[in-house]
């Protein structure tokens, strides 16, 4: 890691962000590589609406474990404080795996899927096996946040690019040679493909860490502020409870298609439209860790700050040109394979959702700036911000019923984004001024 006293530059913060976002562009290109197979397979609206309906919950469960990514980021300073957060890791993966499990074996699992989220029993039959499939996700896509956050902490960010392209290359291979050996249904095929692609990722990064980590992490550099279990929880709780209130709201979103005009479309348009979208804001889900690492750099505030609004406007451009040419329904009739009345669907939402990368970036610099500070209590807030927007957007479309679900989706998510952009610049604020005004040693 570059000493903080070594004023950044915008060769150095590329340098850091380029191999983070490629790393989320792969990750985020394998949802879009599965559901372009899935799409290929028999039964495609039903196996794509199963497996929107496995990610989600899969994803959901999970969700707190997202949170041990910026964490490691920050806190990770020494091989103390490295021992004392590996402990609280394995609690966490234990935890949400036991959770997983209650959920697919027991009644629970009709409770939730057929009940509170109102699938459409076909897509509950198929999604119900390929869930228990996906058991092992918790601990695959923790333990890879969780050694990647000391890596990036330390200047190791191009390794993330490199264990996110095998996972890619691995999950794609058992993708296409299932379809064409018709091995099982297209949900429970990609539920194989990416376990099988994410703990492959698990054991390239564990190998990595233990060559390049091992050495570098000082014994302990902060002697005066120890990693304490209160400073953890109040540092890791607001984060916790974070990504389960935003991935709330993603199932939420599917509990609105299923319940509006259009049901079984709407499911089976809403994860192919959101993998596009999901491509897009790779390089703002990338910045938060960018931000995190390079905020005490004198200067860091002003560069990153534009760094982030050219990214916004590159981003925003971007998605006009694929919704506004032929890219659009290129890419949903023919990469997504869609059927021509879906593509319409999709091609409809795309526009709804223009404004959703750039806001994505926009969150992640403000996101970034308040976990720097230790402030994530402000981060809850501006989920709950979120929550409370996309309920509201999302109830009064399920109760106005004259829209298509993956229509109020999207506006929905679009109006959250916005309003929990505007709360999360409120709290960074002080943060982003305290951190500009910082005057290095010896200057």
């Amino acid at each position: 890691m570059a000493p903080a006293a070594v004023p950044l530059t915008l060769g150095s913060t590329l340098r850091q962000w380029w191999p983070l976002a490629a790393g989320w562009l792969l990750m985020t290109a394998e949802l879009t590589v599965f559901t372009a197979l899935v799409a290929r397979m028999p039964a495609p609206e039903v196996q794509l609406a199963a497996w929107g309906i496995v990610f989600a919950l899969s994803t959901l469960v999970q969700s707190p474990s997202t949170a041990l990514l910026p964490t490691l980021t920050a806190m990770a300073r020494d091989r103390v404080t490295f021992r004392t957060l590996t402990r609280y890791a394995w609690v966490v993966i234990g935890v949400l795996t036991a959770v997983h499990a209650l959920i697919v074996v027991t009644p629970l699992y009709g409770v939730i899927v057929s009940g509170v989220m109102g699938v459409p029993a076909d897509a509950a039959a198929q999604a119900r096996p390929a869930l228990l499939m996906m058991l092992p996700w918790t601990f695959g896509t923790g333990m890879r946040r969780f050694l990647q956050g000391v890596m990036i902490r330390f200047g190791h960010a191009p390794i993330v690019i490199l264990g996110a392209a095998m996972r890619l290359g691995v999950g794609t291979a058992i993708m296409v040679l299932g379809a064409i050996g018709d091995w099982l249904p297209g949900a429970q095929l990609a539920a194989v493909a990416i376990i099988a692609a994410v703990l492959t990722e698990v054991a390239y990064t564990r190998y990595r860490f233990t060559a390049v980590m091992r050495e570098k992490l000082p014994p302990a550099r902060d002697q005066n502020r120890s990693l304490t279990f209160r400073r953890f929880f109040a540092f890791f709780a607001p984060l916790v409870l974070t990504t389960v209130l935003t991935m709330t709201v993603q199932t939420l979103v599917t509990v609105v298609l299923g319940r509006m005009p259009l049901p079984l479309e709407s499911l089976a348009v809403w994860p192919v439209l959101l993998s596009l979208l999901v491509i897009l804001q790779s390089p703002g889900m990338a910045f938060t860790e960018v931000v995190i690492s390079l905020l005490e750099r004198p200067g860091a505030v002003p560069l990153l700050r534009t760094v982030m609004w050219a990214a916004v406007a590159v981003l925003t451009v971007a998605l006009v040109a694929v919704a506004a040419t032929p890219l659009a329904r290129g890419w949903f009739l023919h990469v997504s394979a869609l059927s021509p009345e879906l593509t319409e669907l999709a091609v409809m939402g795309l526009w709804l959702g223009l404004a959703v990368p750039g806001l994505r970036l926009l969150t992640s610099w403000y996101q970034g700036a308040i976990i720097y500070g230790e402030q994530t209590r402000g981060i809850l807030e501006s989920v709950l911000v979120f929550l409370v927007t996309a309920a509201l957007v999302l109830g009064a479309g399920v109760a106005w019923g004259g829209m298509i679900g993956v229509y109020v989706g999207m506006i929905g998510m679009t109006a959250a984004l916005a309003t929990q952009a505007a709360w999360l610049a409120r709290r960074a604020g002080p943060v982003l001024r305290a951190t500009v005004n910082v005057v290095p040693v010896g200057a």
